[in-house]
């Protein structure tokens, strides 16, 4: 395997363990980018951007990240805060007067940015389509009422988190969260990361492979033992990976699961909410655990308890971010992430197009984080 990039002599740890995950975890295309100290320390990309592997991957090769667009989403969210427009702890009707319907008057943001709004998902029928429809989804999720008691526990929110941090800051601001994105953040510091791609950039999309889908049995068994919360979220709208190679997904901007972008944007971005961007105040906020638990959507199926700060996951006992517990990020479906190490000053950036069958802490990333760490 032939790597693309550049690579400090001191990470070349790093750059084995990317090869190795072509060689032995079945890569396509990959990159993996490190910032230490605000300097580009590893850059490094390699395969094809295609799944009948003719189109090698470049320098600027965007994929679909999934989830890992949520840290983007609450680093939005928390510049809006450091800049004194929205307070964190207030109730989301205060700027969203609509949301207060169906018993949530009071729920805050903080409740929002750390999946405890219980609206994992709305209770209208829904399908794929309607996740396109901006004003149609945030309609719907301020009509719902929660699935569970507000603030007592996580229950990720898959697909509506992104519409109901994206709206507060349409609310607040009047642009949509992919525009305030551009001009505010990725525009002035040439980052290349898009929620809502434009045409343009078609031609630089990885395309992704979805994971192997389960045999009709196995999915049967699967939902007979799912509770009336984490099935209503996986199927309201049934989403399958694949929808992510279309036109139509790359235009939306749907905040929680359609960034675009490269391992390099995702690792300035994830710098910038280490303090690249953010006050020390801010970042402290952004890594406060708001209470380990089972996850009321995951927590069966990843067998462990986690802790959720304001939009992104702790590292905690489970290193799922680096040894130090108090380093946070976020996994994308499939297989990507963001890693942000105030501590350590330290960022990363994975992107791929082989989607993994993991929920979370895919192989491939924990080999790149134990290799980055060996070599601080």
């Amino acid at each position: 395997m032939h790597t693309e990039g550049h690579c400090a002599d001191r990470f070349d740890g790093l750059r084995k363990a990317f090869e190795a995950n072509f060689r032995d975890r079945d890569e396509i295309g990959a990159a993996v980018t490190v910032i230490l100290d605000g300097e580009v320390v590893a850059d490094l990309w390699g395969g094809h951007a295609d799944v009948a592997r003719t189109r090698p991957w470049q320098r600027d090769t965007l994929v679909n990240v999934w989830s890992t667009t949520k840290g983007v989403a609450a680093l939005c969210v928390h510049v809006l805060a450091d800049r004194g427009l929205l307070d964190l702890d207030a109730p989301v009707a205060r700027y969203w007067p609509e949301f207060a319907a169906a018993g949530k008057a009071a729920v805050t943001v903080r409740q929002l940015l750390s999946h405890r709004s219980g609206l994992s998902a709305p209770q209208a029928p829904t399908i794929p389509a309607d996740l396109y429809d901006w004003d149609l989804m945030t309609t719907r999720l301020a009509e719902t009422e929660p699935f569970w008691e507000p603030g007592t526990v996580s229950g990720y929110h898959m697909l509506t988190f992104g519409h109901l941090v994206g709206e507060l800051v349409r609310r607040i601001d009047g642009r949509s969260l992919g525009v305030f994105l551009r001009e505010e953040i990725t525009g002035p510091r040439d980052i290349d990361f898009h929620i809502g791609l434009a045409e343009s950039h078609d031609h630089r999309v990885a395309e992704l492979q979805p994971p192997p889908e389960a045999d009709n049995s196995e999915l049967a068994a699967l939902y007979a033992q799912l509770g009336p919360v984490v099935l209503t979220t996986l199927t309201n709208p049934p989403l399958e990976a694949a929808v992510a190679n279309t036109t139509a997904w790359r235009r939306a901007e749907i905040p929680a699961v359609n960034g675009h972008g490269t391992a390099r944007a995702v690792a300035q971005l994830y710098a910038l909410a280490a303090g690249g961007m953010l006050s020390a105040e801010a970042v402290e906020r952004a890594r406060t655990g708001q209470g380990a638990c089972m996850d009321l959507v995951l927590g069966a199926a990843l067998g462990y308890e986690t802790e959720i700060g304001l939009g992104f996951w702790l590292s905690t006992a489970n290193g799922s971010y680096g040894p130090n517990p108090r380093a946070y990020g976020h996994d994308g479906y499939g297989g990507s992430f963001g890693l942000a190490d105030p501590d350590a000053r330290l960022a990363i950036g994975y992107t791929m197009n082989r989607m993994g069958t993991q929920i979370a802490n895919d192989p491939r990333k924990m080999v790149l984080i134990e290799a980055v760490y060996a070599s601080l």
